[in-house]
């Protein structure tokens, strides 16, 4: 055996650390003498296509059952689900770096600089917290929305108004003079979208005479405006205004950070619970429920809000826990995280010898 501060040596068992340590000193060695015998002289690092090869190989090792084909499929999807919700999780943490949500006087001033000649009505809302639940900060009392349905209620606060009166301008013209005097204040003006509004059911109705809401959206540093003009006699009002803050930059970095620890951790763990419950029948019932009730809210919240997102601009897209499902579907991740807890529970349990001991007499 060569000696420990052979260089070829020692980067051969750091690749070795992707097998689990009980594999390790069972067969490290023979390994190891295995590799060091097949390398030419003179050889101080192992090539790409061994490390490629020893790091694969040792990570299947880990995962146990030599006779499924798809472990490493369930390993996959798992790390990936807890890599995301750990992401999500820093997000939501990262977001407290951010300024509090704009107040009265700031939407106030904005909608008089955007809007000059239309009047402000007197119900103007300031959000409570950057995030609120109807309205209010989330509370003990907000469980209940949270679990049963009204988990979409989530959202970040903002501060609001709409113009009361009739409209001064034309439409047409309130637009184009906004989006001039956002430009000139140092807003980035977005390309505003239109939208037939269907109020009649009848496919009689002639679409013409159906209202027509148009949205202009513009972001000037951490500040998101959202104006919506709608059809008065539909919604009591010609225009709505929304202020809120984006996102915050600690956000993406410490969603990347900790969705990629989160995954690897998940990783190591399912790993381990894979090798302590090979066997044992009701593990895989129990890792297809979890993954059932944590995949499924992805799925339908992805696919809804990607058609959100192309149909009209976002400077700031939708926190990530949205694109999980959460907190709308709470109670799958809920149902599903009792599930992976009682897998873990059975992996913790001792496994009994299914031989027993039998003992000769005489």
């Amino acid at each position: 055996m060569p000696p420990t501060g052979d260089p070829l040596a020692r980067r051969y068992r750091r690749l070795l650390l992707a097998y689990p340590s009980a594999y390790r000193r069972e067969r490290g060695e023979e390994i190891l003498g295995l590799l060091l015998d097949s390398a030419p002289a003179g050889r101080t690092r192992p090539t790409l296509r061994e490390a490629a090869d020893l790091v694969r190989a040792g990570l299947r090792c880990r995962l146990g059952r030599p006779a499924s084909r798809t472990v490493g499929v369930w390993a996959v999807l798992t790390a990936l689900i807890c890599g995301l919700f750990t992401g999500a999780l820093a997000a939501r943490v990262a977001w407290e770096t951010s300024r509090p949500q704009p107040d009265r006087a700031e939407f106030t001033a904005v909608f008089t600089e955007a809007f000059p000649g239309h009047r402000l009505g007197e119900d103007v809302s300031s959000a409570r917290a950057l995030f609120v639940i109807y309205g209010q900060p989330l509370s003990r009392a907000s469980l209940r929305d949270l679990l049963f349905g009204d988990g979409g209620e989530y959202q970040e606060g903002v501060a609001g108004g709409s113009a009361t009166g009739p409209m001064p301008t034309s439409e047409a013209q309130t637009l184009a003079t906004a989006q001039q005097r956002l430009r000139a204040a140092g807003w980035q003006v977005y390309e505003p979208t239109s939208e037939v509004l269907q109020t009649c059911a009848d496919p009689r109705c002639d679409p013409a005479s159906q209202p027509v809401e148009t949205v202009l959206v513009a972001r000037r540093g951490d500040t998101v405006l959202r104006a919506t003009f709608d059809d008065p006699r539909s919604f009591g009002s010609y225009l709505g205004v929304a202020l809120q803050r984006a996102a915050p930059p600690a956000v993406l970095p410490a969603a990347v950070l900790a969705g990629l620890a989160g995954g690897a951790l998940a990783w190591l763990v399912f790993a381990w619970a894979s090798r302590r419950t090979e066997g044992r029948r009701r593990a895989p019932l129990l890792l297809g429920v979890t993954l059932f009730f944590w995949w499924v809210p992805v799925a339908l919240a992805t696919s809804s809000l990607a058609r959100h997102h192309l149909d009209e601009p976002h400077p700031s897209w939708h926190p990530l826990w949205e694109w999980l499902g959460q907190p709308t579907l709470s109670l799958f991740f809920l149902i599903g995280l009792a599930s992976a807890l009682v897998l873990l529970l059975t992996a913790l349990t001792p496994r009994r010898d299914p031989r027993p001991l039998t003992v000769r007499l005489g």
